[in-house]
């Protein structure tokens, strides 16, 4: 038995080494393949750029291109960074500024903006890694508010908030620019001053409507006689147009009969024979009258009926 080649050796002894040498293969075959894969994670040269973004490729912190959206190839040494230049959003709650008149007020402003694609390089390099400039926002429209209120009293800026609004919008994008961001849009609320001067306010209003009130009343009063004393005039004119008219009439019918008065007694005296005739005809109404009786008493010189002595 002592000469028994390794090939006889007992069942037992052979299935110990087996056991040993199992673990030791299984073992290399896992860790190959997980670094491999570690490597390629790191040095994987294929990149993305999301939508919105641009992607900064840096090689020791210094910018070697600005790729737009979309896959890239990176090479090991270089490095990605994601920049959005899509709209971003910065509040500004309760910016403060003085008016004109030395009011204090209040205003809660957003301001969207966004950066332009053609400044990304130099925001990357000056300000910000990523296009948020939200600080920069904040600080600028807080300058902004300052100097546009201080041009208008506190009046005007209710009056005229929307002049007031567009003014800051253009200060604003003028200043953001130096940033290399674009303001799209501004919304302002929350527009308010001091509690005693909006006390102050609202008892000039009321004051101001109670005036309006009263002026509305006395305009009102004043139409009302105006119209009583149109309507005295008007019946005034038309009573003198009536009275004007009669007037004439009767002018015109005195003087049609004192014309034919004119006329008449013209052609009496012109004519001997119409005196005659006119005579004739009294005469003769005086003898339809008569009853025939004489008067039983004649005077000197009383006339004798149907007598009348002929001159000669």
């Amino acid at each position: 038995m002592m000469g028994l080649c390794p090939a006889h050796k007992p069942y037992g002894v052979q299935k110990d080494m087996n056991i040993q040498d199992i673990p030791r293969f299984s073992f290399k075959g896992i860790v190959i393949p997980v670094v491999v894969l570690i490597v390629l994670v790191i040095f994987w040269p294929l990149r993305t750029v999301p939508t919105g973004s641009r992607g900064v490729i840096t090689v020791g912190g210094a910018i070697r291109g600005i790729e737009n959206e979309g896959f890239l190839l990176l090479a090991p040494w270089q490095r990605l960074d994601i920049f959005n230049i899509r709209a971003e959003q910065a509040d500004i709650n309760d910016a403060e500024g003085p008016t004109f008149d030395q009011q204090p007020v209040k205003a809660s402003l957003t301001v969207r903006y966004s950066i332009s694609p053609d400044k990304v390089a130099e925001v990357f390099e000056k300000y910000s890694h990523d296009g948020n400039l939200n600080n920069y926002v904040q600080t600028a429209t807080q300058e902004v508010f300052k100097a546009v209120t201080v041009k208008y009293t506190a009046p005007d800026l209710i009056a005229k908030r929307a002049q007031v609004s567009s003014d800051i919008s253009a200060a604003l994008k003028v200043k953001l620019a130096l940033y290399g961001a674009q303001v799209i849009n501004i919304d302002m609320r929350n527009f308010a001053f001091s509690p005693s001067y909006m006390a102050a306010i609202n008892d000039k209003v009321t004051q101001e409507q109670l005036r309006q009130a009263a002026d509305n009343k006395l305009k009102t009063v004043e139409a009302e006689q105006k119209q009583k004393v149109a309507i005295a005039e008007a019946e005034a004119t038309a009573l003198k147009a009536k009275a004007d008219g009669e007037a004439y009439a009767n002018l015109t019918v005195a003087k049609a009969q004192a014309e034919a008065l004119r006329a008449q007694n013209s052609a009496l005296t012109q004519s001997k024979e119409v005196l005659e005739l006119r005579r004739i005809e009294v005469e003769m109404e005086k003898a339809k009258k008569w009853d025939g009786a004489l008067p039983q008493n004649v005077y000197a010189g009383t006339p004798i009926p149907f007598f009348t002595p002929t001159t000669k």
